[in-house]
C-alpha cells in the first residue's frame, strides 16, 4: 500500500505545487505556517478541491476521477464537521451506512469505536452537547469507521485546550499505531509532528521546502521556518575565513564570528545555533574574541515548561532558551533591551558553495 500524489492547484491567490509519497504504518506530518496551503492539500487528496494538474494514486490506482464519497479516504476536518443534531453514535455510523453497510452492522461498529475512544456512555448524546475533546474523538472514530486505506487529520488538536490536547495526542498515537493504512497529519505544532509522525514534510507558500525525519531536519534545516520548527537559529550569509580555525559570517550588515576548519572556502554559508547555547544579559558584557555579543529587544516570551523561549528583534534575529529562574532574575519582558551572547564554537557552519 502506498500514496503517490502530485497536486497543482489554486487556493485563492496561493499557487500550490506539492508532491507527496507516504507508506502504511509510517504516519506523515505536513507542517507549515498558516496560509502555506496545508488544508488545500488535504481537501485535494479527499476529492474536495479540484486540482489543475498532477495525480493522486493509492496502491497504484488513480483516484483522479473518483468522487470524494467513493474514495478510500477518511478525513478529520479542522472544524470536525459533525452533524450537530445527530448523536455521537449516528455520526460515526453515518459514513459506514453511506457505503452500503446495513444499519445494524454500522451501529455495532460505531459503538465499538466509541468504546475504544472512551465515549461508550456518550453514544446517544447529541454532537452539539459534546465537549471539544469528546467531539474530536467522535470525528476520529467517524473517519476510521469505514476502514479507509488513507486517513487525513487536518489540525486534529488545534481547537483543544491544553489538557484535552495532551489526552487527545496520546489517544491519536494509539489509534495511529493500530491503523494499518496511510496516515497524514496536518499541523503547525512541532510537538504533534514529533509524537505522531514518522516523517515530516515542511510546506511554505504552497511548496515543499524540506522533507525527511525530524532529526534530519534538525541536523540541516533549509529555511528559517524549518529551523524554528526544530528549535535552532538559522543564520545565512557569506563566510570569510580568517585563519586559525576562525571565520566571519556576514549577513548583510550583521556579522558574527564562527569556528571553522582551515580548509573551508569563502562563499555562501548557513550556520546553526542552538537557543540553549545563547546567554542573555541585561547589561552589555565585555566582548571577547571567542564569543559574539548581539544587542536586541525582546519581541516575545513563551514559557514551554522548564524553559522559557525568548525571541529577539536583533541583527541577526536570535532565539534563546533560558531557565525560568534566569528569566525572572533578568526581568525579561516584551520590549526590554538585552544582549545575547554565544561562543563562536557553538555555531555550526554549513557551506552552500
Amino acid at each position: 500500500m502506498s500514496l503517490d500524489a502530485t497536486i497543482r492547484c489554486k487556493a485563492g491567490d496561493l499557487s500550490v505545487d506539492v508532491s507527496l509519497k507516504a507508506a502504511p504504518e509510517q504516519p506523515l506530518a505536513i507542517v507549515g505556517p498558516n496560509g502555506a496551503g496545508k488544508t488545500t492539500v488535504v481537501r485535494a487528496l479527499a476529492g474536495l478541491h479540484e486540482i489543475e494538474a498532477g495525480h493522486i494514486e493509492v496502491d497504484g490506482v488513480s483516484l483522479d476521477d473518483v468522487p470524494a464519497r467513493a474514495r478510500p479516504i477518511g478525513v478529520v476536518f479542522q472544524d470536525r464537521g459533525l452533524f450537530a443534531r445527530m448523536s455521537a453514535l449516528e455520526n460515526v455510523a453515518f459514513g459506514v451506512r453511506a457505503r452500503g453497510v446495513r444499519s445494524a452492522v454500522a451501529r455495532e461498529r460505531a459503538q465499538g469505536l466509541l468504546d475504544m475512544m472512551g465515549l461508550g456512555d456518550r453514544a446517544h448524546v447529541k454532537a452539539a452537547a459534546l465537549s471539544g475533546g469528546e467531539a474530536q474523538r467522535v470525528a476520529v472514530a467517524r473517519a476510521i469507521a469505514h476502514e479507509p486505506r488513507v486517513l487525513l487529520l487536518d489540525e486534529p488538536l488545534a481547537a483543544l485546550d491544553v489538557r484535552a490536547r495532551a489526552e487527545m495526542r496520546a489517544l491519536l498515537a494509539k489509534v495511529l499505531a493500530g491503523f494499518g493504512g496511510i496516515a497524514i497529519i496536518v499541523t503547525h505544532d512541532p510537538v504533534d509532528a514529533m509524537t505522531l509522525a514518522h516523517d515530516v514534510v515542511v510546506m511554505e507558500h504552497g511548496r515543499v521546502t524540506q522533507a525527511g525525519t525530524m532529526d534530519e531536519i534538525r541536523t540541516a534545516p533549509r529555511t528559517a521556518y524549518a529551523a524554528e520548527l526544530v528549535g535552532v537559529n538559522l543564520l545565512s550569509g557569506r563566510v570569510e575565513p580568517l585563519g586559525d580555525g576562525v571565520a566571519t559570517l556576514d549577513m548583510g550588515g550583521a556579522e558574527i564570528t564562527v569556528a571553522c576548519s582551515d580548509e573551508i572556502p569563502a562563499g555562501d554559508a548557513t550556520a546553526l545555533l542552538r537557543p540553549a547555547d545563547v546567554i542573555l544579559y541585561r547589561e552589555q558584557p565585555t566582548p571577547g574574541s571567542a564569543r559574539n555579543v548581539v544587542r536586541g529587544v525582546v519581541r516575545s516570551i513563551a514559557d514551554t515548561g522548564e524553559r522559557v523561549r525568548v525571541r529577539l528583534d536583533s541583527s541577526p534575529a536570535i532565539v534563546a532558551d533560558v531557565t525560568r529562574g534566569s528569566a525572572t532574575r533578568l526581568g525579561l519582558a516584551v520590549g526590554v533591551d538585552v544582549w545575547a551572547v554565544f561562543k563562536a564554537v557553538e555555531v555550526r557552519l554549513i557551506t552552500t558553495e
